[in-house]
């Protein structure tokens, strides 16, 4: 088991969570970094090197908008801790990553802490058409993957179909340049990050995991995105 921890939760992740619970984040804040940087990049690059599939997936036609998701990451990251160099992008921990558009996700993936989701409308509801996840809590990219809104949600007990119809006009509402964000906060027994399955029997749970989750609008290609900074800290 990989122990990673933060030494505290933000004080806006402290407050009590409600479905959907959304509110506004300044344009840039989608992307953070905190003390648990090199750590966390560290276990992220050794699972999308060794678990490709379960970390990294993407339909043909999600491509322009992972371009477009890593160009507005880059725009913040200088502002981060980040430093551009000739070979690519130096990093808070030392490392230079190149920057390689042809293969959008896996960058980012080497690049940030969060976890990038990206859904594009079809229909009446936004489809998950890419993602790189390297900390899933109690679900796996390969059931999730070209599904829409309202079935990735099918083992929330709380989803029901008024929520879901609250985040699906909170996906057509969200605007570009103004994005939301929203958290949860549950008890774990392990601290491990990369958690697709559900751990049953839990009975000593000594860890608070709470995801910081932003939804923001892609203004070229119009895709949403939801990105998803995971704290895990001791409880006290």
């Amino acid at each position: 088991m990989n122990v990673i921890l933060q030494a505290s939760l933000p004080p806006e992740l402290s407050k009590p969570v409600e479905l959907p619970g959304v509110a506004p984040c300044q344009a840039e804040d989608w992307l953070r970094t905190d003390d648990a940087y090199a750590q966390q990049m560290r276990y992220r690059i050794e699972l999308l090197n060794e678990k490709p599939a379960d970390t990294l997936w993407m339909t043909k036609e999600a491509k322009p908008a992972t371009r477009e998701l890593l160009t507005e990451a880059l725009g913040i990251l200088p502002n981060l801790g980040f430093a551009p160099t000739t070979h690519g992008l130096c990093c808070p921990d030392g490392r230079v990553v190149p920057i390689n558009r042809d293969d959008p996700l896996k960058t980012l993936g080497h690049l940030v802490q969060e976890d990038l989701c990206i859904l594009q409308k079809q229909g009446d509801e936004h489809v998950l058409s890419a993602a790189v996840l390297c900390f899933p809590a109690n679900w796996k990219l390969a059931d999730k993957a070209g599904r829409p809104l309202s079935q990735i949600h099918d083992p929330v007990e709380e989803y029901d179909a008024n929520v879901s119809r609250r985040v699906q006009r909170l996906f057509d509402g969200v605007r570009a340049g103004r994005p939301m964000w929203r958290h949860n906060r549950l008890r774990y027994a392990q601290a491990d990050l990369h958690q697709p399955r559900r751990i049953s029997a839990e009975r000593n749970r000594p860890y608070i995991r709470s995801e910081r989750q932003c939804i923001l609008r892609l203004p070229e290609t119009n895709a949403v995105v939801f990105s998803i900074h995971t704290y895990v800290v001791l409880a006290v």
